[in-house]
């Protein structure tokens, strides 16, 4: 297997101010606060992002259209001890990651449209599949967090991912990048 170390290339990123996250921001602390495995913060953050998913206007309508060239990365919130960010992605038609893995624990539900997942062991065979819809979220942390996520719909898609470090300071939530 090759692996490098990259920052995420093509996508670009925008600070932005945002509808209320409040709600959504209290849950994370409180389970950040809890201090258990990164597995468990996952779940624990999941469970939280699930009762206070915002609606896509958490982005301006310019910021929803996205970008012909790659997806955009919108940071929201980062937090100020470094625990944890909230970004949203936004994803137009047939857009698609690289494979890759991340530095710490993830979280990610999607606002609007779909976005098609793929699971790879560290072989990078093929272990699942799955059509996230609006509503769903989900959850992960390395080791087991190797993926690829694609927008096969035929409209914008967006996420909002939850990652336990400040993504802002390190440049990307990536580890590496598989070829």
């Amino acid at each position: 297997m090759n692996t490098t170390t990259l920052p995420r290339p093509s996508a670009l990123t925008s600070k932005t101010s945002h509808a209320d996250l409040s709600g959504l921001l209290t849950g994370v602390r409180t389970a950040v606060a809890a201090r258990g495995d990164w597995s468990g913060t996952a779940q624990l953050v999941a469970d939280q992002l699930r009762l206070h998913l915002p609606a896509p206007d958490v982005l301006s309508a310019e910021q929803r259209l996205g970008s012909p060239d790659s997806y955009r990365s919108h940071t929201l919130h980062v937090e100020p001890d470094g625990s944890f960010s909230v970004i949203a992605l936004v994803w137009q038609p047939d857009q698609v990651t690289r494979i890759h893995d991340h530095v710490t624990w993830c979280v990610f539900g999607v606002i609007q449209g779909i976005e098609h997942e793929e699971l790879f062991d560290e072989n990078l065979n093929l272990l699942g599949m799955s059509d996230n819809h609006v509503g769903e979220v989900s959850g992960f942390a390395p080791p087991g967090d190797i993926h690829r996520v694609h927008n096969t719909g035929a409209t914008t898609a967006i996420s909002i991912h939850i990652y336990g470090t400040d993504v802002t300071r390190i440049g990307s939530s990536v580890r590496r990048y598989y070829d």
